[in-house]
């Protein structure tokens, strides 16, 4: 028999697990950080150097390439950004939005403006864009996989060995709940619950932060490296990549890659060679702007932009920054009469028209009061207040200042917002300046192509239909119809229509002057164009590229569970043929 406690013993028993708790809960948040021994600042690096692998940037495709193949070959990864742990702005889901409001040069996120006037993001950071987006994790759809020409099987296991470290079921509260059923009972159908997979229907798919919110990145993926055969430098900005000639091609010279030129932090320069090997190689994974930038700056593409910028011609790829493409959103903000949980994206409704309906709610995130940092802040530069070309540096001081005298009470609601299929509408990218850390030039020609324009209406016309519906009938005023919503002037508390004279607008013109980013750019060294199916680049030797720029069209509704498996693909298929030769 248990004798009971006294009060002091009771007492004892209560601090003490108060204690473990809160240790427990610290414990929880260290394990976000990793004491890798492979990551150096780059002023640490020697000013020569040589590995089997140098792999320019670190990201979402980087990272999981790099940890594959540095279990039988020394790899060099070179990421011009810092690391993400440590940093509670990347790590906790409470302060999403606060690094794409960051502009200092230290920032995880570098903003870019596309010609088009909407206002981007490209990352900066170990774990590239898994370490500033929504988190949600969803797979390719399997014609994408098959039309691609990836192996089913492979491409199946690389999901699963990502998945073990950064993919989460969400926890589902309730307003998510009432978009998911309003999906269902707008007739997306049929309710394929939770699900990595890509199916037509309404799913609740994965996400990269755990229940407790906070987020697994691309970085995390280094867990599987040998750290005998990786070395990770950052802040290590890559200037160019050289070339020698090897054989011939056709009575030409043919180039070969084999060294990289990068300066770290107080600009001394450094050159990474390959070791002498035939299956040593160097792999640009620096993303959609990056990895196109690089190849110029190197002397692969335009000639005409090569001659502008005195570039040496190593070769004239006219293709190289060619076939931008950024996926079109549009959002409905819905003011609700009762309170609602912060979440990010965390259900989909695929459609068989070619637009993806997705939702966040809790335009107040953070935890103080100057805190709006939501995903449709004009502080991170979504302002759909006004067409494109008129959101001026002036027009966004304006939105935030008017945006911190509302009440807390305007931010009671959630977004539902439509993302376009493909798309088909590609633009084009230009060098502006031979210093990396200039942004180049992009444009996307969102809806050029009136296909795209037609999937947003029907887009927008399905939200309308999950607003309307009896299940999201809690997080809606009665009083408030749709076309109401739509027509909200920009003096209205978050981001929605510019003013119009008329008193209706048009979905064709609601979705011209509303359009932003959903940070799913891609394109410029597409498969076919630039790079063959192998990601070798075509017309030279000894590199490749492997990233989000080479896709035609965006994978699945967001495609970083597929940039994160391709690093994985690759990695396995490229050491399984360096080992069959061994």
């Amino acid at each position: 028999m248990v004798g009971r406690r006294s009060a002091p013993s009771v007492a004892y028993f209560l601090v003490t697990h108060a204690l473990f708790f809160l240790l427990a809960c610290r414990l929880s948040a260290s394990q976000q950080a990793r004491n890798y021994t492979f990551v150096h600042d780059a002023r640490t690096a020697p000013e020569i150097s040589y590995y089997d692998y140098i792999i320019v940037g670190g990201g979402t495709a980087g990272c999981p390439l790099a940890a594959t193949l540095s279990q039988n070959a020394t790899v060099l990864v070179l990421e011009r950004g810092g690391s993400p742990y440590g940093d509670p702005n990347i790590t906790y889901l409470a302060n999403f939005g606060a690094p794409l409001a960051d502009a200092s040069p230290s920032s995880p996120s570098q903003r870019f403006i596309s010609e088009d006037g909407v206002i981007n993001a490209r990352a900066r950071v170990l774990g590239g864009g898994s370490c500033l987006n929504a988190g949600f994790y969803s797979r390719a759809e399997a014609d994408y996989i098959r039309d691609v020409g990836w192996n089913s099987e492979l491409a199946k296991q690389s999901y699963e060995w990502v998945e073990k470290k950064v993919a989460f079921q969400p926890p589902m509260k309730q307003w998510q709940s009432a978009v998911r059923d309003g999906l269902i009972d707008a007739g997306v159908l049929p309710n394929n619950g939770f699900t990595y997979d890509h199916m037509y229907g309404t799913k609740v798919g994965g996400s990269i932060f755990d229940t407790a919110g906070h987020r697994h990145t691309a970085a995390d993926l280094l867990d599987y490296a040998n750290p005998d055969g990786l070395t990770v430098l950052l802040k290590a900005t890559a200037h160019k990549v050289l070339f020698h000639t090897r054989g011939t091609q056709e009575g030409k010279a043919r180039p070969t890659a084999h060294a990289v030129v990068f300066r770290d932090s107080t600009g001394a320069k450094h050159r990474a060679y390959l070791n002498s090997g035939a299956h040593n190689e160097i792999i640009i994974s620096a993303g959609s702007l990056g990895s196109p930038q690089l190849l110029i700056l190197s002397g692969v593409g335009p000639v005409d932009q090569l001659k502008a910028h005195n570039i040496t011609v190593v070769l004239d790829q006219p293709m190289v920054g060619q076939l931008m493409s950024d996926n079109p959103m549009n959002a409905v903000f819905v003011p609700s009469p009762v309170p609602v949980e912060v979440s990010l994206i965390e259900v989909v409704g695929i459609t068989h028209f070619g637009s993806y309906i997705e939702a966040a709610s809790g335009a107040n995130f953070g935890s103080f009061p100057d805190n709006d940092y939501g995903l449709f802040s004009p502080k991170i530069g979504q302002l759909s207040t006004l067409p494109p070309k008129q959101r001026t540096p002036e027009a966004l001081e304006r939105a935030i200042y008017n945006m911190s005298k509302l009440d807390r009470a305007a931010f009671r609601g959630g977004f539902i917002l439509e993302k376009i299929m493909g798309p088909i509408s590609t633009g084009h990218l230009e060098l502006t300046s031979k210093n990396p850390n200039v942004n180049p030039s992009v444009t996307f020609n969102y809806f050029k192509h009136p296909e795209d324009l037609a999937r947003c209406v029907q887009g927008m016309s399905t939200i309308e239909r999950v607003i309307g519906s009896k299940p999201f009938s809690k997080f809606r005023y009665d009083t408030l119809s749709v076309p109401q919503l739509l027509n909200m002037t920009a003096t209205a508390p978050v981001n929605l229509l510019p003013r119009h004279s008329n008193s209706s607008v048009s979905l064709e013109q609601f979705c011209k002057d509303t359009v932003m980013t959903i940070w799913h750019y891609h394109g410029g060294c597409q498969v076919g164009a630039v790079v063959d199916r192998d990601y070798k680049v075509i017309g030279v030797d000894a590199l490749r590229v492997i990233d989000g720029s080479t896709f035609n069209a965006s994978p699945g509704t967001n495609p970083q569970a597929t940039v994160m498996m391709l690093g994985r693909y690759m990695g396995v298929t490229m050491l399984t043929k360096r080992l069959a030769s061994a």
